[in-house]
């Protein structure tokens, strides 16, 4: 995906335990990411969102000058089966200088991101993993 535009990629996983009631995203890593000043030291924030809002909130360690860091760091929520519905998981990528861009998996999602969130319902105990472009932070919750 090399579009002029392009602000990224990143390849995560996401898998359901239903047993233990437990979300894991794993953050695999990033390519080709465009910083907005000149530090490079990415790191990547995963977000619990219920109704746009904040729950949770988990951080990856940060990759120094790295455009395509390799993170292969999970991140373990707990998630009541009946919480899963209305939930979205926003995974952002960051530097010092600020958000470079994000991605957003839920059932409200649209493309791409909700086929991810619909093959990890599917696949329970498995995890899905997939490359998402990143896309411009508008507004934020």
């Amino acid at each position: 995906m090399s579009r002029e535009n392009s602000l990224g990629e990143i390849l995560f996983s996401l898998s359901y335990l239903p047993t233990a009631e437990r979300l894991t995203v794993v953050i695999v890593k990033a390519r080709n990411l465009q910083f907005a000043g000149p530090s490079g030291d990415p790191y990547v924030k995963v977000y619990l969102l219920r109704n746009g809002k904040k729950v949770h909130k988990k951080k990856t360690q940060s990759k120094r000058n790295e455009t395509c860091p390799i993170f292969n760091e999970a991140m373990i929520f707990s998630v009541p089966n009946n919480a899963l519905q209305g939930l979205e998981v926003r995974v952002t990528v960051a530097d010092s200088s600020g958000v470079i861009g994000h991605v957003i998996v839920g059932g409200a999602a649209a493309g791409k991101a909700l086929s991810h969130w619909t093959q990890m319902l599917a696949s329970l105990r498995k995890p899905v993993a997939m490359w998402h472009p990143l896309l411009q932070p508008q507004h934020l919750p």
